[in-house]
């Protein structure tokens, strides 16, 4: 054997479980397991949990904050202030900061990242072309879903329409949108659809993004995947407006939605910064509504968005840490609610972006993290230290750390 991990914990209150690994896969796993691997980690009853999953990142955005920040705070200054500073974007200077972030997202127990990569006329196949290679170089230690990401839109942006299409063939392996930055949306979702089919590919938008919800286009795009026959191969991220809509209004949308069975992505750390920038009291939070949604049956998942730049100026990349956030914003924190958190950054990206053996069981790829915790349910709220991150079989992050309080 490869490796064994001893003495692990699953789930609470279960026996603590040896787990073996052979050739990139799980192949046993038991109370305790007879014979030697070539390497063996002694658990000691911490928690081991599948690779944590970051289903929605700008790596090409990464790390440009101080260029020129985004004073307002607001949605449009962000998408202005970048589009100003995509133009002067060299390979070299994206290439620094994705490789930068990634490194820093991995450190965090992250083994599969799907990031939004985007291009326009103006700035060229540039960020674009060094994600791909970025991909290519870290396959290693992480698995990457690259989308194709129209941030300037498409009608709006002449010439962006035929990138799409270039984008494919140059190795996207999903389809981008955003509606909401784009006239008419519903052309827009039409388009990207044409396009997903075409080549085969899953689809994940940029979806009502806003205080309001006075334009929304989700209803269609659900109509659209059911008539499509794309149930499951759609997902969203921000969705923010929905929490302005009343509970009478709400409940056929998310009803909907888990008809087309559309996935969320939750983006609360960029949400919180720029939303509800106009309001002078009872000021929103301006989050989607993660309880609502997962109440009714809609996959709900958490992600970080961007690290340190126009729409989130902060961040270390760290998915867990916009977990924890999520929790108090999200009123996730009961004790019914808490232990539905951690799988919004595991399984339930897991099956958002469609990895098909994912998840600690015999015969799955090995990708897993031990934690600095003993219990499962606390797994978030400690925000532990991620001990080995673990990357089909192979140990690719080792963290130690010495505590001394000295009285």
């Amino acid at each position: 054997m490869d490796l064994i991990i001893r003495q692990a914990r699953l789930q609470d209150n279960e026996e603590l479980k040896d787990i073996a690994v052979q050739d990139g896969k799980i192949i046993e796993i038991a109370d305790a397991i007879e014979g030697s691997a070539a390497k063996e980690i002694q658990a000691e009853g911490r928690v081991l949990i599948p690779g944590l999953i970051e289903s929605h990142i700008h790596l090409d955005k990464a790390l440009i904050a101080s260029r020129k920040p985004n004073k307002s705070g607001t949605l449009q200054e962000a998408i202005k202030v970048t589009a100003e500073l995509k133009p002067t974007f060299t390979k070299e200077d994206v290439y620094s900061r994705a490789k930068q972030a990634l490194e820093m997202i991995i450190t965090s127990g992250v083994t599969t990242i799907r990031t939004h990569s985007e291009f326009d006329p103006a700035q060229g196949f540039t960020g674009f072309e060094t994600i791909l290679q970025l991909k290519e170089e870290y396959k290693d230690l992480v698995d990457i879903q690259v989308v194709a990401f129209p941030q300037e839109g498409i009608f709006k942006a002449p010439g962006t329409e035929e990138m799409m299409y270039q984008a494919m063939e140059m190795g996207a392996d999903v389809v981008g949108g955003i509606p909401y930055n784009d006239a008419p949306a519903n052309d827009h979702i039409d388009l990207v659809f044409e396009i997903a089919k075409k080549y085969g590919k899953d689809i994940d938008l940029h979806q009502d993004f806003a205080d309001e919800a006075d334009n929304l286009s989700i209803e269609y795009l659900c109509k659209k995947t059911i008539a499509e026959g794309y149930q499951g191969r759609v997902s969203v991220g921000h969705l923010t407006a929905l929490h302005a809509l009343p509970e009478v209004e709400l409940r056929p949308i998310i009803e909907l939605m888990a008809e087309a069975d559309i996935s969320v992505m939750a983006l609360p750390a960029t949400d919180l910064h720029l939303g509800a920038r106009s309001d002078e009291y009872n000021v929103r939070r301006a989050v989607t509504p993660i309880r609502k949604l997962r109440d009714g049956g809609v996959n709900m998942c958490i992600a970080t968005n961007n690290i340190r730049n126009a729409f989130t100026p902060y961040g270390t990349g760290d998915v867990m840490q916009t977990a924890m956030l999520a929790i108090p914003v999200a009123h996730l924190g009961g004790a019914d609610d808490l232990p539905t958190v951690l799988p919004m950054i595991t399984t339930n990206p897991a099956r958002a972006i469609g990895l098909k053996d994912y998840g600690i069981e015999v015969g799955n790829q090995a990708d897993m993290v031990l934690l600095d915790t003993k219990v499962v349910n606390d797994a978030i709220i400690d925000l532990p230290t991620r001990l080995f991150v673990i990357k089909n079989g192979r140990v690719t992050v080792e963290t130690t750390k010495t505590v001394t309080v000295n009285r």
